[in-house]
């Protein structure tokens, strides 16, 4: 029997490839979020015109008829194998390219590799085949191969493509990195001048922390070709990231104008200008890219986020209204429409939105919103139902779904509750550091101080250098015990892996006072107050000014945080024991 090898690979393939270009559900492990992504290999004229004929063994028919009935069936792996038999047996050029297509659909490295060989043994200038082994040198991380398929390439007259390569170096360990650099820098030598290897240099710099000579190759590479607009980008990118902030902005300003279609350089652009709180420039840009490109769903997005940042709801939520109605970012969108909606007061419009989010990052932001908001409008125990059914339900995320409903009961309900929810949930996820801190807390709020240490302790053996539980053991010793010196060396190492967080300034000033350092003590405290000056800090602060001498400056910092916090326990407490000792002027 003779027939088309294209037209029977197409035939067979009829129900193959429509099946699995819109399947989620097979079981042979798709590519998801790869590290690097595919080449997908499109059709050649030569399967869609060649009109050859070639004779299949009744092997290779067995082959393939079988792939196809296990494909019909759902076992897309059993199917790739047979698919990957028959072109091996056959040798056939349409069959080869054809199992290549469905390897890269199901994520194959294996096969992948397998067809790229037989493919180039069959075609040896065939560019497709290639670029899918460069990608999967690169993928076992064997570098001096992946660069030598691209060099070819290039010697061909072809697209090499160094610079998506170099890009998938990302994903690459640091010492490999440097590898490919090296490599990129002797590519450029034997081919001086190319602007993709001058380019992949730069971004290879970039990864490997040398953003200077990054620059200083790219305004090289600039001056020649100055139309190059992946370097523009990348330069934009590095001014930013080196420092030169305003450079970078009147930079991409220019080159936003010269390059108005170009997306990603004013999405950059636009970022960049929220970043250092230009809100209306960064509107107006995001404004310019969704004019210009209506229909992408991410510049849509972008708009109404900015807009939201900008204190716009009504250009926001239009915009997120829009994404919903078009099915694009319904889960992101969600959530933002329920942030709006409560900030407007409209509480059962918030829950209906924040219920709308079914999956992905902003699941349990909007299911922690959905539950506090219950709880404000006095429906706790409706919450708390929701959320033990959510976790007889879904017994993969009942850990998250515990940490949900202690900090609710923390913040809603009683101290005992809180307790109890945080025991059940640690009985069940002993290491949860989460929880376990919470408990901590809870138990330091009920002068428990044995049961407060021991859980921080846990903490810290496990995790030695969290500067959060550190810090938190370290006062609760300063003020609960006379162990000022052990609290002092906890609070110390807090702050040298966080220097900058005021909670961990105020707890280290607060040691030194207590251990009689007050003027080292008013340096930490004035600190922790610049940055954050709640009504704890105040008290500290206060009182270590008001010992030292400085009474009326500790009189400001009380009245300025009593303006904000009225009748805040701590600091009345702290105030009316300083003045009212007899010590007052």
């Amino acid at each position: 029997m003779q027939t088309s090898s294209s037209l029977l690979a197409t035939c067979l393939l009829g129900v193959t490839l429509a099946t699995v270009s819109g399947c989620a559900g097979f079981s042979g492990e798709p590519q998801t979020n790869p590290d690097i992504q595919p080449v997908i290999v499109d059709p050649t004229p030569d399967e869609q015109e060649d009109e050859r004929y070639a004779s299949f063994e009744p092997e290779v028919l067995y082959q393939l008829l079988a792939a196809e009935i296990a494909a019909q069936r759902g076992r897309y792996d059993v199917a790739l194998a047979n698919y990957a038999q028959a072109a091996r047996t056959s040798g056939d050029e349409g069959v080869i390219v054809r199992t290549l297509r469905i390897a890269q659909s199901l994520g194959s490295d294996q096969v992948q590799q397998q067809m790229a060989e037989l493919w180039l043994q069959k075609k040896p200038d065939s560019t497709d085949a290639r670029r899918v082994l460069a990608v999967q040198a690169l993928k076992q991380q064997n570098l001096e191969a992946a660069l030598r398929h691209m060099e070819t390439l290039m010697d061909q007259g072809e697209d090499a493509n160094f610079d998506n390569l170099a890009a998938m170096a990302e994903s690459l360990p640091a010492d490999q990195q440097q590898e490919m650099l090296a490599l990129y820098r002797q590519l450029a030598e034997r081919h001086p001048g190319n602007p993709e290897l001058e380019y992949s240099i730069a971004l290879l710099l970039k990864m490997t922390g040398e953003p200077d000579e990054a620059l200083a190759r790219l305004e090289t590479l600039l001056a020649d070709a100055p139309n190059f607009q992946p370097a523009v980008i990348l330069k934009g990118d590095l001014l930013y990231q080196t420092g030169r902030k305003r450079d970078a902005l009147n930079y991409m300003t220019t080159q936003t104008r010269r390059f108005p279609g170009n997306r990603k350089l004013g999405d950059l652009y636009g970022r960049m200008l929220l970043n250092e709180d230009e809100l209306q420039a960064a509107q107006d840009e995001f404004q310019r890219l969704v004019e210009q490109d209506p229909d992408n769903p991410g510049l849509r997005l972008s708009h109404a986020l900015v807009a939201l940042e900008n204190e716009q709801p009504e250009l926001a939520e239009r915009e997120l209204t829009y994404l919903i109605e078009q099915d694009q970012f319904v889960d992101q969108a969600s959530y933002y429409l329920g942030r709006i909606e409560e900030e407007a007061g409209d509480t059962e419009q918030a829950i209906h939105y924040y219920q709308n989010v079914q999956q992905g990052n902003f699941f349990f932001p909007a299911l922690a919103r959905t539950s506090a908001l219950q709880a404000e409008a006095g429906h706790l125990e409706s919450a708390l139902t929701r959320l033990d059914d959510l976790r007889q339900a879904h017994e993969q995320i009942a850990e998250r779904l515990w940490l949900i409903e202690v900090n609710l009961l923390l913040e809603y309900g009683s101290e005992d509750q809180a307790l109890e929810a945080a025991n059940t949930a640690l009985e069940q996820y002993p290491d949860n550091i989460e929880i376990r801190y919470s408990r901590a807390m809870l138990h330091d709020q009920q002068g428990e101080l044995v049961p407060a240490e021991r859980d921080l302790s846990h903490i810290l053996e496990r995790q030695p250098d969290n500067a959060v539980a550190l810090n938190a053991l370290g006062y609760i010793l300063a003020v609960r015990t006379d162990r000022l010196e052990e609290a002092r060396q906890y609070i110390e190492k807090a702050l040298e892996l966080d220097p900058e967080n005021p909670a961990i300034l105020d707890s280290m000033g607060w040691v030194l006072y207590l251990q009689g350092h007050h003027e080292s003590a008013l340096d930490y405290l004035e600190d922790a107050w610049a940055a954050y000056p709640d009504p704890e800090v105040a008290a500290h602060y206060g009182e270590v000014l008001w010992v030292t001498g400085n009474r009326d400056q500790a009189r400001i910092v009380w009245q300025k945080t009593l303006d904000e916090h009225p009748g805040d326990e701590l600091l009345m407490e702290t105030i009316n024991r300083l003045t009212n000792t007899g010590s007052d002027e």
